[in-house]
């Protein structure tokens, strides 16, 4: 890990004192992302509720610039202009690198014609199955560690080869039982683990670009 990547980390936990029993899960979670990514694998990730807007939430930062402007490679920007002499300039323009994720609450279609003929339980682990290989990343997000179908989704993953990582709050849980890391808010009311759910995941954010596009 470099020093600037490092930083980030450090930043995290002067500003969140509380995280800092979670730094070496948070350093692990790092490791496994900027490997998945290195490999051109891509994260999956799932959760309901509120997690499930951190799980867009999450797909947002990675997919475009987050603090980064992320500009496009000279050879795909000619690529592009190749292709199309007049759409071709907009794109290499504009368009930005990513970091490919997937958040599964989405996709109504296929959820719902899942949920209604099949297990309902089990929407986030047809998506595992159907989007995921060996060497991607699954984090599933939930504040109780026991939600059935974020459960379903990591037995899934870790069937298929994938690296998983949870984000819970403090109590012990199946989901960290089912995760190579899991990391650990230290609170336990809903809406406080909420609360420090998103610091940590913008840190991960951070320095997986830190690490791509620094």
């Amino acid at each position: 890990m470099t020093e600037a990547v490092k930083s980030h980390l450090n930043t995290l936990l002067e500003r969140y004192p509380a995280l800092i029993i979670c730094r070496a899960d948070i350093q692990k979670a790092y490791e496994a992302l900027a490997a998945c990514f290195d490999n051109g694998g891509k994260l999956l990730v799932a959760g309901n509720g509120g997690s499930a807007a951190d799980a867009e939430h999450i797909v947002g930062e990675l997919m475009k610039g987050f603090v980064k402007p992320r500009r496009l490679n000279r050879e795909d920007a000619e690529a592009l202009t190749a292709v199309d002499g007049e759409l071709g300039p907009v794109l290499a323009e504009n368009l930005q690198c990513a970091l490919p994720a997937i958040a599964m609450d989405g996709h109504p279609a296929l959820s719902t014609a899942y949920l209604n003929d099949c297990e309902p339980a089990l929407c986030f682990a047809q998506q595992v199955n159907g989007f995921g290989k060996a060497g991607d990343v699954f984090l599933g997000i939930s504040t109780s560690g026991n939600s059935k179908n974020v459960l379903y989704a990591a037995v899934t993953a870790r069937a298929k080869g994938m690296k998983t990582v949870g984000l819970t709050g403090a109590k012990e849980s199946k989901l960290a039982l089912l995760c190579d890391v899991c990391i650990r808010v230290p609170e336990t009311e809903t809406y406080k683990i909420q609360e420090l759910h998103l610091p940590v995941y913008h840190t991960l954010c951070l320095m997986v670009e830190e690490r791509f596009f620094g």
